[in-house]
């Protein structure tokens, strides 16, 4: 059988349990800082709009999205959307997570490499995402799984690429946010450890769902061997 006890020890249940901790670490450092005001008095939406005045985005619009940590920026729309918590707040985790969203709207207008190649894999991505699973389950009911499993493996390592390229790009983002925050005295030097923390624990999600896909990826590259030896 393609799953097994072998896909749940050492896929399902590691890329479980890494995702729980990075989750837990996230709303930590994300609980605790959202209850420490920031000495400037900025909201997170005003620290956004001054990172990206400074960069001449002064028509890029900032706007407030519904739900929690649901904070992005969409290169389509060339837009900044803040969850209200973060929009609204003048915490250090507010302005933490708006300069990072911010420091994607400046790799998008550096015409970044990384951030480039990122937006370049979404579309083929999200097909992936529906189409590897599919392919597979067809092999299963045509009865001539060797030959589907190596397509889906393939299909899924675009899925894992698409993580391996998000993970450089969230950790420049968030090294552009850091840069911007005390280069422009939104924060000062006593809220460094804080910021920090946030945007540091808010990459280790990232981290969780690279390691998780590797995981994945390296189990269907060993079923599919074993399944041709």
């Amino acid at each position: 059988m393609f799953f097994n006890s072998q896909y749940f020890l050492f896929v399902m249940l590691p890329g479980l349990l890494i995702g729980i901790w990075a989750q837990m670490k996230l709303h930590s450092a994300y609980g605790k800082y959202s209850q420490v005001p920031v000495d400037s008095g900025l909201t997170g939406a005003e620290a956004a709009r001054r990172i990206l005045d400074q960069a001449g985005l002064n028509d890029m619009p900032v706007e407030e999205v519904e739900g929690h940590l649901s904070d992005h920026y969409d290169p389509t729309k060339r837009a900044l959307f803040l969850s209200s918590e973060n929009f609204h707040g003048s915490t250090i985790a507010a302005v933490g997570v708006a300069a990072h969203e911010a420091g994607h709207a400046l790799q998008h207008l550096q015409q970044d490499a990384m951030f480039n190649l990122r937006m370049a894999l979404v579309p083929v991505t999200q097909f992936a995402s529906f189409a590897w699973m599919g392919v597979l389950l067809l092999g299963f009911v045509l009865h001539i799984i060797p030959h589907f499993i190596l397509i889906a493996v393939a299909i899924f390592a675009v899925l894992t690429l698409f993580q391996l390229v998000t993970l450089p790009v969230e950790y420049d983002a968030s090294a552009r946010a850091r840069e911007q925050l005390f280069r422009l005295g939104l924060v000062n030097e006593s809220e460094r450890e804080g910021i920090s923390r946030v945007l540091g624990a808010a990459a280790l999600t990232y981290v969780a769902a690279l390691v998780n896909s590797v995981l994945e990826l390296l189990y269907y590259v060993s079923a599919a061997r074993n399944d041709r030896s």
